[in-house]
């Protein structure tokens, strides 16, 4: 073999080797970028993954907002409710004074109990608690509760002609029932 024949087959071997590891870069360049597009897909899948998880944390926080709000506004209407509860057999007991004969001696002792009791009412209403009519009015058993029905001249079928015990109202919400005698 010449040294022509020796020179082209070297050649020939080298561009084959040249050829050979292009050939291979380029599949390493192809696995590479096959590896590169899977592994953004996945970063892609994992951000819409924290996406998710973000809105429903979101949208968890402010359902405990809302929640707290309206708890927080429930108990400001509310707050005076066991108080009044508490009050109401005072009141009861203030009105079965101011109900009592009146006699010189007791005129006083009844206008003074008559301004308490005026105050206590008036501190009620302030705070949202109001009697509920009863007598004349037509009766509603979310309101009144029927101690006796008996048939009354002169009122129609289930109208209170007589209130035992007056009931109240706080805002929306029953405090107390009346107990009231309802016609038949």
């Amino acid at each position: 073999m010449s040294k022509k024949e020796k020179k082209k087959k070297e050649d020939l071997k080298d561009t084959v080797e040249e050829t050979e590891k292009t050939a291979s870069d380029a599949v390493e360049e192809l696995d590479e970028l096959s590896t590169l597009k899977l592994e953004n897909e996945s970063l892609k899948e994992e951000v819409e993954k924290y996406k998710n998880d973000y809105f429903k944390a979101y949208a968890d926080a402010k359902n405990i907002k809302k929640r707290q709000e309206r708890d927080f506004e429930l108990s400001m209407k509310y707050r005076i409710q066991s108080f009044a509860e508490a009050i109401l057999p005072a009141i009861d007991n203030l009105e079965r004074a101011l109900n009592q004969e009146i006699t010189e001696d007791t005129k006083s002792y009844r206008e003074g109990v008559e301004m308490i009791y005026q105050q206590v009412l008036n501190a009620l209403e302030n705070e949202g608690v109001t009697p509920i009519k009863a007598v004349g009015e037509k009766f509603d058993p979310n309101i009144h509760q029927a101690l006796q029905a008996e048939p009354v001249e002169g009122y129609d079928a289930d109208v209170i002609v007589e209130e035992y015990q007056k009931g109240y109202m706080i805002k929306d919400r029953v405090l107390r029932a009346s107990l009231v005698k309802v016609s038949q």
